[in-house]
């Protein structure tokens, strides 16, 4: 599994098994200005999703800061377990693997579908989460839709049907450049071969249609809008303006639920659902704009006033 130079792949175990991450080589990087204080990276759902994804990032913030970038359960490197996932097994997943590797609590830079899990995981673990930064966060059931009544949903709740789409029509070259060109991104052009190598090596891994298909299936999904208003933990939405079926005017529905929390809201131009792939440095700079807000704001010491951008 492709992992940016420099870093090297180790592992923690959880309940659902073994979990595999990203983290920087001790003899390739100095010592951290701000070792303290962790950054972890989580990647989205669907196409073959792993921690490759945050990949042209992390590595931006590794002089500065602990970072760690992991593959969920059922994708990437991590164990896969024969199951139908859901929202709960995210949601403790991510925890423990807080809870072993930055009990101090991190900032937690999530993307899609798992951004917005990350709403809750912090509701449900303030002591774990200092700080969000959310690219494009929804729950994709969001203000009472029914993500689930979608045809492509319906079709793979058919047995054996659900198999053999995922084989000849999502873990496939083919399925993964099409993924990523009409669903992730802006501009196409800016699909890589090694982005799609990457994303198809995670898609074919064994029991990898699991965690895929409960995801395509809206098994995972859930109304973002119902938890927003909880949320106490200092956040900044990041949300690409061409980003299809969660559009901006959904972010900023969301974001205007809770605007203590939610104290920036930022549009990023020309880009998809994936900024961090389809724009790194523009993401790596939006991020390093609020970061150092973020960890002020955790110790207490800003204001919380929404600001939309």
């Amino acid at each position: 599994m492709f992992i940016a130079s420099g870093f090297e792949q180790r592992s923690t175990v959880i309940d659902l098994g073994t979990i595999a991450y990203a983290a920087p080589q001790p003899e390739f990087w100095p010592v951290a200005v701000h070792p303290e204080q962790t950054l972890v990276f989580l990647h989205g759902f669907g196409g073959g999703s792993s921690a490759y994804e945050w990949s042209k990032v992390y590595p931006a913030f590794a002089t500065d800061y602990r970072v760690l970038a992991p593959d969920l359960p059922g994708w990437g490197n991590s164990d896969h377990p024969e199951r139908d996932y859901q929202v709960e097994d995210y949601e403790r997943a991510i925890a423990q693997f807080l809870q072993a590797l930055a009990p101090q609590g991190a900032v937690v830079i999530a993307s899609a579908l798992t951004a917005a899990m990350m709403v809750r995981v912090s509701i449900q673990h303030p002591d774990l989460v200092k700080g969000l930064i959310l690219v494009t966060p929804a729950g994709l059931s969001d203000f009472g839709k029914d993500f689930q009544q979608g045809f492509l949903p319906q079709i793979l709740r058919v047995p054996f049907l659900d198999q053999v789409l995922y084989q000849t029509a999502i873990a496939t070259s083919a399925g993964i450049r099409a993924f990523l060109t009409e669903r992730q991104f802006a501009n196409a052009d800016l699909v890589s071969s090694e982005m799609v190598s990457a994303y198809l090596e995670s898609a074919i891994q064994p029991n990898a249609e699991f965690a895929a298909l409960s995801f395509v299936r809206g098994d995972l999904c859930f109304d973002l809008a119902e938890w927003m208003p909880q949320l106490m933990v200092p956040t900044v939405m990041l949300w690409g303006a061409a980003a299809q079926f969660t559009d901006v005017e959904l972010g900023r529905r969301l974001a205007a639920l809770n605007p203590d929390a939610v104290q920036r809201f930022e549009v990023v131009d020309n880009v998809g659902l994936t900024p961090q792939l389809e724009q790194p440095s523009v993401t790596i700079a939006s991020i390093q704009k609020f970061l150092p807000m973020l960890m002020a704001n955790a110790s207490g010491s800003a204001d919380g006033e929404l600001s939309v951008c």
